[in-house]
């Protein structure tokens, strides 16, 4: 895919920084977006050019719908066109599930900001392009704390089945030229774990594969989401049988 442009959101890192240089290896020109990772960002875009592909980073916070469109306009008059988005950008508060009195509207309105409406700002500043285009493909992050209810807290959680229900409506608002799928990690080491890194080492011989999904194992299955033209709507867990 020579001529093909893609924004990932929250790009520097994790399964972000894992998504931007697979799909680099795959010779698409990538936009690695970045809310307050600049270095990191910044060193995922010149691990790419360094490779010989070709690579940005660029700044704007999703959750703010006139950054998103402002740094979606700068990509179209750079490279002309955005063919793909992978919306990975998230992020959360480790709240004790049981503590209600914990999920102040300050930390809804943060998660929902960016985890929800940051995903449904970066998806209508691309659709136009994507439309006139004739193409596109759109790849969420969702969790399966969004399938089972549990995770790192509650409007966490609620957060992630908001983005599963999300990808179903944006592939119903957008077809039949764009493409939206929900990849969903079970547990990834990242560091969104430091500090919990024992807790990591129990659950994985718990798994049916024993083994927990690397962030390149993550990015792999966002590539191929991308890349098939015969879905729409679907919500893909990777997750080595956690849910199971």
């Amino acid at each position: 895919m020579p001529h093909t442009i893609a924004i990932v959101t929250g790009g520097g890192t994790g399964i972000g920084r894992a998504t931007c240089l697979a799909l680099a290896e795959r010779g698409v020109t990538v936009a690695v977006n970045y809310s307050r990772s600049r270095a990191e960002a910044e060193e995922v875009a010149q691990l790419i050019r360094r490779s010989g592909g070709r690579a940005i980073a660029i700044q704007a916070d999703v959750s703010r719908d006139n950054e998103v469109r402002g740094m979606v306009n700068r990509l179209e008059e750079q490279f002309g066109t955005v063919d793909w988005l992978v919306n990975n950008a998230s992020i959360t508060r480790h709240l004790p599930l049981e503590d209600l009195e914990a999920a102040t509207e300050e930390v809804w309105d943060e998660l929902f900001g960016v985890n929800v409406k940051g995903m449904f700002y970066c998806a209508r500043a691309v659709a136009p392009i994507m439309r006139k285009n004739g193409r596109g493909a759109i790849v969420n992050l969702g969790s399966i704390a969004g399938s089972t209810g549990s995770g790192s807290s509650l409007p966490y959680a609620v957060s992630k089945a908001a983005v599963h229900g999300l990808t179903k409506s944006l592939a119903r608002a957008l077809a039949p030229h764009i493409r939206v799928n929900c990849i969903v990690p079970g547990a990834v080491p990242t560091r969104w774990w430091a500090g919990r890194e024992e807790q990591m080492k129990k659950l994985a011989p718990k798994l049916l594969l024993q083994h927990l999904a690397a962030p390149e194992d993550i990015a792999q299955s966002i590539c191929a989401t991308l890349e098939l033209e015969a879905m729409t709507g679907q919500i893909i867990t990777v997750d080595g049988g956690q849910t199971l």
